[in-house]
């Protein structure tokens, strides 16, 4: 049974659970739960990251924690009991988890594993907290690296600041906000400087500066490594400094033996030390650790003789430095122990040996020898910071090492208290000595003692060094053979202070002789009292000392001997005639130098520092001793405070009159001489003094009159010197003065109250008097009155022990209420009287409400003077933020209500001025300057912000409504609310708080949202009736909208649990906001239209923020706008324009979504339903939620990394929408813009030219100015639209889209030619001829061009169930296509059918992509037809300006014959028109229109015989002119192809299939096709009889046998057509010229006779342009499959199926592309022919190979199975597709068998030379893509780039969709018209698939001589029988005759053409259709003008052949006679 817990209340799960169990709860390791309820073993409750899911989970899983219950039962809240901080770590790192994985996707390594490393850190100082181990120091320290490491790892992830006090987060709602502003501040210098965290308040106005921290050094000795020295040593080791040439610190002693290690075994491992108490001064100083090395032995190291060896000497040996300067940055950083290796140097001169370290610094290495590389002290050193009781408790390791303490010499720079010291220290500096008869100097050794009074050598007074203990005696090292030595040793005398009176040092010199006894011989000593007789201690300097003479029998038994003598030349002056029968004579020629330095806190140097503290001794001389304190150093005076104190007091009671003021002045020197940062710590030792030793209580009186007397003397005195030292001294003086008068009290129990009180009241009045004075013209008097208003705070806690806090406080008022006003004093005085106040606010006084009552108006009045006048603004918000924080603290007392009340009157509106001009200031400075003033920082706008915030947040409704009430009248309160809101909208746009401050942030929001919610009913209640002003309301909007975007409110893009944070604290404020908006929307009535259209953009931009109760508040207040214009004007036009306008530019910034959109109509449309304009209103929301989901298309695109087509095609898409659907010209001309701008990055050039010549179409050339707008500047309609045509020119010729760009350049032309600017106009005609030479001499690839179908409801709007074609780039094959589309698309699934999709598919939540290829069908027939265009002018046309495409696929209608499966194989032709052409503005344009017509097996026939006939012709044409160089290759397979299949199947399946009996009878419609037919494949006969003809003229000897071959098969061919058309033999050469219509046609090209359309069936193919095209990727080859031979398929049957026999036909003719290339002759073993009449272009029809047009062997498709082997003749008599084989550079091997091993060399090398299109007229187009292409190589070389593309037409558009315009012409080409692929199988089953135009269509061809002059059919003279000339040209009379005959009809003509008369044959390029001419009539002077205008085809010379001339005439006559015409 589930029963509720407890205890159980807060756990850990520390293992995962998965909830495998019934409504068991998913939990993950390190989540925390809260446990509502238990039963055996399970817990039920929830997971703190999902608190709405309740579920069960194993207790065992859950570790317990201790928590804190509140509101026990079904709502309860469990916080967990532990330190705050660890929780903060625990959320912290949760949050930091998730984040740190993105570091490493994102490739931010270094962050990464720094974060890595914190992370680890603070798990480990967790674990630390929560280990309960730690002492209080060591929690704190812990707290501090935690908050540290927070704080760090917050700021370089971007999160939120947090705020701290006392490493606790502080609850913005217990401080107020100026406390917060500051902690946000100490917070980011912490992060900013990374180091400990200094307290979280900046320090309160007058707390002293903090005292300086003092530096350590450690040093470690490691070891000593030397070799050579095999004695005990001492190293000593002292800070010298260099600058000033003296050593610093006492010395620390290293005893070593002499092995090297320590003498003491108790000291390995602790040789150590700590210098302590270095100032940074010190830091800054030359220092160096210097380390001197004291051998002990021999004399002589080396010579074993000198000495005996029980006798040891100390001897110098060597010295080692260090510089501190050079290692200090590393020590600093390291922050531990570093290594150093010292080397030891000798000296080589003993007698320098006091010097060597100078020596060794300097680098006199004359004077030095250096060591050998074994010589070195290796030692560390570390720096430490901070007290000695810091030190000692952060660096616990370091003092339990035996840590010698080494003293700085002298005193530190701040004295401590209970620093109690007595050293002297020592320095033997240097002696002179006598010879002595001797013939070598002496070995001088020096001993010392330190002896008492009584003549008692004192025990353990002398160190040599810290570190070793000290001793009794001290011998000094000795110097070999030197009578003056220099020691320069210093040595401590820890003296007891006891001993220190009566004692004196005695020095004895002994020679050290270094013969065989090696005595030590005594001759001399000096000695020196410690202390003299007027008791001072021997001073600070060098001493020099009387010898006196002695030897070893000599006693010192009884000092009293020569204690009476002399010591030193002082001593000598002052003593009495000396008898000269003393037993000591003094050596006069003999001298020794000591130094002495005293460091005691007890005894003292000073003569008149004695002198005063036994004043009694020298009555007569007080007034003078008194006089001299001043002269005595600070350090003497803090050393005997209390004694001089109870001196001074002592004598002041003795005799008050006379003595008064000079103790006062002395009394006043030593409380200031404790101001002196060295001495601050001495003033705790001066308030003990006071509370517990101080006993004058009559003192008070004196120093109250001395006072007084002061202050009223400062208006008299000129020199105020000691009177500004009084007023310094205030705060102790008072002390004094309170501390006697209670003293005096409590002796008399409080006698003379009264007079006490009136006395400290008369001080006051003086006070005042000296506040009142005016300083502006004495400088003296002005800094008496900053002393005394520095020093004033300080004195109201003494008082407050005397006065209540009331009288306290008026006497504070009083004095602050005296000081002049701002504007009567100068600055300085402002700050510190400001300061002052600071101070007073600071203090404990103003804490107390009775004071602050009476305090509050004085202080508020000077700050509100100051703020007036904008001076002092720091220091103001100070003070201010010390108000608000004391009022937030005491806010649960009454009187705080008027406080607050108070601060509103006297500070709100000063406080709105002055934050409105700092913000003012702030912009200024930097448009100027680009930098801020230091009055306009934003440290002072936070802190008025955060005061004027606290202001607000203490106001209650009835603060609010006193305001309110208060103005007095509306033009005031209009004032106040436009402050206000200004102030408001100001710190949102400005972002005064940084990003990352979000706890401020958001409680300035709320702050915000109260206030505006008092002030909203303000506003409405005033200001909106007849006192309606439109500035408050609009400011009132503008605040609410700036409110409710705040990005810091903007909760969707946090964390869900910072979110849930942010709603349980303050809701959502934007929702809160937008209820008070739609409220005051409501609220304004009539006055709505004032804010149409002002506010729409606003609103729309509230709208769109991702907050649905916000939207729903918000949107309908759009169909209350429309409702009141609709009112005012009858329609919303300007809500219309302005909410489009708004919308692109918002959606663009990343604004709204799909369920905006949705939602956004249906709550507009639901509105709007009700209305009477309901129609213009639901037509209006359908087009905005329209141009929505466009705008999401379009930014979704641009925002992602998506492909350039998705770019494009969404802004076309929208572009469209702007310019059709809503006619919004400026912002289609913004879009214009932006899809040139990706076409240009895209390198589309003539995309990018077409795009912007839409907006150049917009301009007319006018002069009317236009404004500035996008890039362009301010200029004419002429000048603009000049240049957008020079820059379109331009892109068009990098596109190399020339024909694009000559009419232009004619446009232009005519403008420049109107103004005579005939500079311009050479300059455009240049132009213009250099596009004519690109076009003809550059090479440019054809294109591909691709239909896509995007189904599905995945796809984005603009794409889903559209169809489009798309223009391939260069080299782009399909399976390169449909790879770039599904990359584009990853989700996609490509479809493996060409059928259209159901609905299912259409309607999915999915993304499905259909590919396949596209032949173009292009549009200027009449170029395309005439002969003598040059092929590169052909191939532009037949790719551009083209709308219609399409794509065939066969299928079998009815039953499929068996035998000929040609009689039932149909194409289903489907034609797709675009809606515009391509190229355009985009690669891709949508399908407008599908149309599918069937194509019958007949027409099929028809089709690919003719196609075949025309390659035929066009290739023989090329030999016959010897265009092809004798490479008869090309020729040799095309013959091969054509006869091998006609012999062995080929033209003979189609006799079968449609010249049979049966089938002529079924189908007599078809007897005029069957005709046709028949006419073509005589033709073909007669044609191959040509070929074969000029085959034997060029054939290599080693091709013979294969012309054999042909020449066989040949007469087999015409045999078998004999029997078929018994008359062939009989037909005239020129029979296919004039025989029949047909062959009219076949043979001239000439216009289709209405009798001849009347025969053809609609489908039949008479579109007689060559189909083949100069691909993109024409380098192919079909080597490899149109040799004779090339592949062997095996033996097999058809499919059933026309598909499979569809997908076979791929994969035999494997290049579709190609129409009418060389034969594809495939030699297949025992198979079945199969009939198809075309191929899809793209190879679709299977469901394999739909998408991909290559070969199956080149996709790596599967093998064929065996039902698609097909026979030979079937495979023969298919066409091929438009495609490659999978070499595009090197064909295949051709296996011919026979074949001479040179035939594939010859191929090989034709098919990789240049790849340039033969521009020969008489070339097939297919051959020209193929074989042929190579032709300009050998002929005549051109340039070496693409050639150029035609006009289109330049029109000015109106502003409606992209589509021609009804006026231009149209193209006549039906969606019928369609035209079959082109093919290049073998013989004639696979005729070349040509584009067939409609019958009736088919354009005129009226210059066949003129265009062709070398296309004249005829045999060459050498050719024999029985091969007869075919002519395929015609007669001149039969020409005219033609062009009489037809009668003028409509025909296709490109876009940029003028419609002609048909009688006219049209020049190239085409005449371009000018807008701004009018209108031509078909007149003659028109024709005339038009010809003379139009450029002419050019001419090419091409060599005629022999017996040409006959065309030549014809040639010449037809012009002749068109010349008449």
């Amino acid at each position: 049974m589930w029963t509720p817990t407890e205890e159980e209340k807060y756990g850990v799960v520390t293992c995962s659970f998965r909830g495998s169990v019934p409504q068991g709860l998913v939990l993950e390791i390190g989540e925390t739960v809260q446990i509502l309820e238990k039963c055996e073993g399970w817990y039920r409750g929830v997971s703190t990251k999902k608190p709405n899911v309740k579920g069960i989970f194993p207790a065992n899983y859950i570790h317990l924690k201790k928590a804190i219950v509140s509101n026990r039962g079904q709502y309860e809240t469990v916080v967990p009991l532990e330190d705050s901080i660890v929780t903060e770590v625990t959320a912290t790192l949760q949050e930091w988890a998730s984040l740190w994985k993105q570091l490493y996707v994102k490739h931010k390594v270094d962050l990464f594993y720094k974060l890595r490393h914190v992370m680890n850190e603070l798990i480990d100082l967790r674990r630390q907290l929560l280990s309960g181990h730690l002492t209080q120091d060591q929690v704190r320290e812990v707290k501090r690296h935690i908050t540290v490491r927070l704080d760090w790892g917050n700021e370089h992830l971007g999160l939120d600041l947090v705020p701290r006090k006392d490493f606790e987060v502080v609850d913005s709602d217990q401080i107020s906000v100026s406390d917060l502003y500051k902690m946000h501040l100490s917070s980011r210098q912490s992060v900013q400087q990374s180091t400990s965290q200094v307290d979280t308040m900046r320090p309160r106005h007058g707390e002293s500066c903090r005292m300086p921290v003092p530096h350590h050094f450690f040093l470690s000795l490691k070891s000593f490594t030397y070799n050579t020295i095999g004695e005990d040593t001492d190293v000593f080791f002292s800070l010298y400094d260099m600058r000033e040439g003296k050593q610093i610190s006492e010395r620390f002693l290293v005893r070593l033996n002499k092995n090297g290690g320590p003498r003491n075994p108790e000291k390995i491992d602790r040789m150590c030390a700590l210098f302590t108490d270095l100032s940074s001064k010190d830091m800054k100083r030359d220092l160096y650790i210097v380390a001197h090395v004291i051998r002990i032995g021999r004399m002589l190291l080396n010579d074993s003789k000198k000495g005996p060896a029980h006798l040891h000497y100390r001897r110098p040996y060597g010295c080692a430095v260090l510089s501190i300067l050079d290692v200090l940055q590393s020590l600093t950083e390291l922050k531990e122990e570093k290594d150093f290796v010292l080397k030891v140097y000798t000296c080589n001169n003993e007698g320098e040996w006091s010097q060597i370290h100078e020596n060794i610094i300097r680098k006199s290495s004359a004077k030095y020898s250096a060591p050998s590389a074994s010589h070195g002290l290796i030692l560390s050193l570390q720096l430490l910071r901070g007290d000695m009781d810091q030190i000692r408790r952060e660096n616990p390791m370091i003092f339990s090492r035996g840590l010698a303490i080494t003293r700085k010499l002298g005193f530190p720079d701040v004295i401590m208290p209970g620093d109690i010291r007595n050293d002297l220290y020592l320095t033997l500096e240097r002696g002179d000595f006598e010879r002595g008869g001797k013939s070598v100097q002496k070995n001088i050794e020096v001993t010392m003692y330190v002896l008492y009074a009584d003549g008692e050598i004192l025990k353990d007074c002398i160190s040599l060094g810290s570190g070793e203990p000290n001793r009794s005696s001290y011998h000094s090292f000795v110097l070999y053979h030197s009578n003056s030595p220099r020691w320069g040793e210093i040595v401590k005398l820890p003296i007891p202070i006891d001993r220190f009176r009566g004692s004196h040092l005695r020095f004895e010199f002994r020679h050290c002789s270094t013969k065989d006894k090696g005595e030590k011989k005594l001759f001399g000593f000096a000695f020196s009292p410690l202390m003299r007789d007027d008791g001072t201690t021997l001073s600070d300097d060098i001493h020099e000392l009387y010898v006196y003479k002695c030897d070893e029998n000599s006693t010192f038994n009884n000092h009293a001997l020569y204690l009476g003598l002399p010591c030193c030349r002082e001593d000598y002056n002052g003593c009495p005639s000396i008898p000269s029968s003393l037993i000591f004579q003094r050596s006069t020629k003999e001298s020794f130098f000591i130094s002495t330095q005293l460091s005691s806190t007890k005894l003292t140097q000073n003569v008149d520092l004695l002198a005063l503290l036994k004043w009694k001794a020298f009555p007569d001389r007080i007034m003078d001793i008194l006089g001299r304190l001043r002269h005595v150093s600070g350090e003497e005076i803090v050393k005997f405070l209390q004694d001089i104190l109870d001196t001074l007091f002592v004598i002041l009671d003795d005799n008050t009159e006379k003595y008064g003021l000079l103790v006062f002045q002395s009394l006043v020197f030593i409380i200031n001489l404790l101001r002196d940062i060295k001495y601050f710590h001495f003033r705790p030792v001066m308030d003990t003094y006071i509370q517990k030793h101080f006993a004058g209580a009559l003192a008070y009186k004196e120093l109250i009159r001395c006072l007084k007397w002061y202050m009223d003397c400062s208006a008299e005195l000129i020199r105020q010197d000691h009177i500004q030292e009084a007023m310094r001294a205030l705060e102790y003086l008072f002390k004094f003065i309170v501390q006697s008068r209670i003293l005096y009290s409590r002796a008399t129990c409080g006698m003379e109250e009264e007079q006490f009180r009136s006395s400290i009241q008369e001080l006051f009045h003086s006070i005042r008097f000296v506040l009142s004075l005016d300083s502006r013209n004495s400088e003296t008097l002005l800094f008496t009155q900053a002393a005394l208003l520095n020093s004033f705070p300080t004195i109201f806690d003494e008082l407050l022990q005397m006065f209540t806090v009331q009288e306290v406080a008026e006497f504070v008022r009083g004095t602050l209420g005296s000081m002049p006003s701002t504007v009567h004093i100068g600055q300085s005085m402002d700050v510190v009287k400001l300061q002052s106040i600071a101070r007073t606010v600071d203090s404990r006084l103003f804490s107390f409400s009775e004071s602050r009552r009476i305090l509050l108006p004085v202080v508020l009045h000077h700050i509100h003077l100051h703020l007036r006048q904008q001076k002092e603004l720091l220091i103001c918000s100070g003070i201010l933020g010390s108000i608000f924080s004391i009022v937030k603290t005491s806010s649960l007392e009454a009187d705080v209500l008027e406080e607050v009340e108070m601060m509103v009157e006297s500070l709100l509106d000063v406080l709105l001025q002055t934050l409105l001009t700092i913000m003012s200031k702030s912009h200024a400075q930097e448009a100027v300057r680009g930098q801020r003033c230091p009055q306009c920082t934003a440290e002072i706008t936070g802190e008025y912000v955060s005061c004027l915030l606290s202001l607000l947040r203490q106001m209650c409704d009835t603060h609010y409504q006193h305001l309110l009430d208060n103005f007095q009248s509306k033009d005031e309160l209009k004032e106040f609310l436009l402050k206000i809101f200004c102030v408001f909208r100001n710190l949102m746009k400005m972002s005064v708080f940084p990003r990352d401050w979000m706890v401020m942030r958001l409680l300035t929001s709320n702050v915000i949202v109260t206030t505006v919610q008092y002030l909203s009913s303000a506003l409405h209640k005033n200001f909106t009736e007849a006192d309606f002003d439109f500035k408050v309301w609009n400011s009132y909007f503008s605040l609410a909208v700036l409110f409710i975007n705040q990005p810091s409110l903007q909760l969707e893009i946090i964390t869900s649990a910072k979110r849930k944070k942010i709603l349980d604290k303050y809701g959502d404020m934007r929702v809160m906001m937008a209820y008070e908006l739609f409220s005051m929307w409501q609220n304004l009535g009539e006055h709505k239209i004032h804010f149409i259209p002002g506010m729409i953009g606003p609103f729309l931009g509230v709208t769109l923020v991702p907050q649905p109760e916000v939207r729903n508040i918000m949107i309908p207040i759009f169909h209350d706008m429309m409702d009141w214009e609709q009112r005012k004007n009858g329609n919303f036009k300007q809500v219309e324009s302005e909410l489009i306008d708004k919308l692109d530019s918002m959606v663009s910034e990343g604004k709204g979504d799909e369920s905006y959109r949705e939602l956004f109509g249906l709550l507009l449309l639901e509105k709007i339903e009700q209305e009477t304009w309901r129609e213009t209103g639901i037509s209006f929301v359908t087009s905005v939620t329209r141009l929505m989901e466009r705008l999401l298309d379009y930014r979704d695109c641009m925002k992602g990394e998506e492909t350039e087509n998705k770019k494009v095609g969404c802004t076309v898409n929208l572009m469209n929408f702007y310019k059709s659907e809503i006619n919004k010209e400026e912002m289609y001309i913004r879009y214009i813009h932006k899809l040139c701008d990706m076409h240009l990055q895209a390198e589309n050039y003539t995309e990018a030219a077409f795009t912007l010549l839409l907006y150049c179409e917009l301009l007319q050339w006018e002069e009317r100015p236009l404004r500035e707008f996008l890039h362009y500047p301010s200029q004419s309609e002429w000048q603009r639209k000049e240049g957008l045509c020079r820059k379109i020119i331009h892109y068009f010729s990098k596109g190399k889209s020339w024909e694009f760009g000559i009419p232009l350049c004619r446009e232009l032309a005519c403008q420049y030619e109107s103004l005579y600017d005939y500079q311009s106009l050479s300059w455009i005609r240049k132009m213009e001829a250099s596009y004519y030479d690109s076009i003809m001499e550059q090479q440019r690839l054809e294109p591909e061009f691709f239909r896509v179908g995007f189904y599905g409801r995945k796809f984005p709007f603009f794409l889903r169930n559209k169809e489009y074609v798309c223009r391939g780039h260069d080299y782009e094959r399909l399976e390169a296509f449909q790879q770039r589309m599904l990359s584009e698309f990853p989700q996609a699934v490509a479809m493996q059918h060409p059928n259209h999709p159901d609905d299912t598919i259409l309607q999915c939540d999915a993304q499905y992509l259909q590919i396949y290829a596209v032949t173009p069908i292009p549009d200027c027939m009449d170029v395309l037809q005439m002969d003598r265009v040059p092929d590169r002018v052909k191939s532009f046309y037949r790719v551009n300006n083209v709308r219609k495409f399409r794509y065939d696929r066969p299928f079998h209608k009815g039953p499929k014959d068996k035998e000929n499966e040609f009689k039932s194989l149909w194409i289903e032709r489907t034609t797709l028109t675009l809606t515009h052409s391509l190229p355009g503005i985009s690669r891709w344009f949508e399908v407008e229109r599908r149309e599918l017509v069937e194509v019958s097996p007949l027409e099929n026939a028809l089709q690919v015989v003719e196609n075949k006939n025309q390659e035929l012709r066009a290739l023989i044409g090329q030999y016959q002119h010897k265009q092809v160089h004798g490479n008869v290759n090309l020729l040799s397979m095309c013959l091969n192809g054509v006869i091998d299949a006609a012999v062995n199947g080929g033209i003979a399946r189609y006799q079968e299939a449609f010249f049979d009996k049966d089938y002529i009878t079924k189908h007599p419609g078809d007897a005029d096709k069957i005709a046709q037919l028949k006419e073509l494949m005589q033709e073909q006969v007669h044609i191959l009889g040509v070929g074969l003809a000029v085959h034997e003229k060029f054939v290599h000897p080693e091709m013979r046998p294969l012309h054999k071959k042909l020449i066989d098969q040949f007469q087999m061919m015409r045999a078998s057509l004999y029997h078929e058309f018994p008359g062939l033999d009989k037909l005239s050469p020129a029979c296919s010229g004039s025989s029949t219509p047909r062959g009219s046609v076949l043979a001239s090209h000439s216009p289709v006779s209405p009798e001849n359309l009347k025969m053809t069936h609609r489908h039949s193919p008479m579109n007689l342009m060559g189909a083949g095209r100069h691909s993109s990727s024409s380098l192919s080859s079909h080597a490899s499959s149109e040799a004779g031979n090339v592949v062997m398929l095996g033996d097999g049957s058809m499919g059933e199926a026309p598909e499979d026999l569809y997908h076979h036909m791929q994969l035999v003719s494997p290049n579709p592309r190609y129409q009418g290339s060389v034969t594809n002759v495939s030699v297949l073993s025992s198979s079945q022919a199969s009939p198809s009449s075309s191929s899809l272009s793209s190879t679709h029809s299977a469901p394999s190979q739909m998408i991909a047009s290559a070969p199956s062997s080149a996709r790596g498709s599967p093998s064929l199975p065996d039902k698609y082997r097909h026979a030979r003749e079937m495979m023969l008599l298919l066409p091929t597709h438009r495609d490659r084989p999978s070499s595009a550079m090197y064909p295949a091997a051709i296996l011919e068998n026979g074949q001479l091993p040179n035939f594939q060399p010859a191929l090989f090398h034709q098919m990789t030379g240049a790849c340039k299109p033969c521009s020969d007229p008489n070339l097939s187009v297919a051959e020209k893509g193929h074989y042929s292409l190579h032709f300009d190589t050998f002929h005549h070389p051109l340039g070496d780039t693409p050639p150029a593309l035609p006009a289109r037409t330049l029109r000015k558009s109106p502003l409606h969709p992209i589509p021609a315009s009804p006026t231009s012409p149209q193209s006549g080409l039906d969606g019928s018209n369609s035209t079959l692929s082109g093919s290049a199988s073998s013989g004639v089953s696979s005729l070349s698939e040509s584009n067939f135009g409609h019958p009736s269509e088919a354009p005129p061809r009226t210059d066949t001589m003129d265009s062709m002059p070398s296309q004249a059919w005829h045999a060459d003279e050498d050719l024999e029988p029985p091969y007869l000339p075919v002519h395929y040209s015609l007669s001149e009379s039969a020409v005219l005759d033609s062009m009489k005959a037809q009668p003028c009809r409509s025909h296709s003509a490109p876009g940029c053409v003028i419609p002609q008369d048909p009688m006219d044959p049209p020049a190239l390029p085409p005449k371009p259709y000018h807008p701004r001419l009018p209108a031509l009539e078909h007149d003659e002077g028109v024709l005339l003008r038009e010809e003379a205008d139009r450029p002419r085809g050019l001419h090419r010379k091409v060599s005629l052949p022999p017996g040409s001339a006959k065309e030549e005439q014809a040639r010449l006559a037809w012009e002749h006679g068109r010349g008449e015409q």
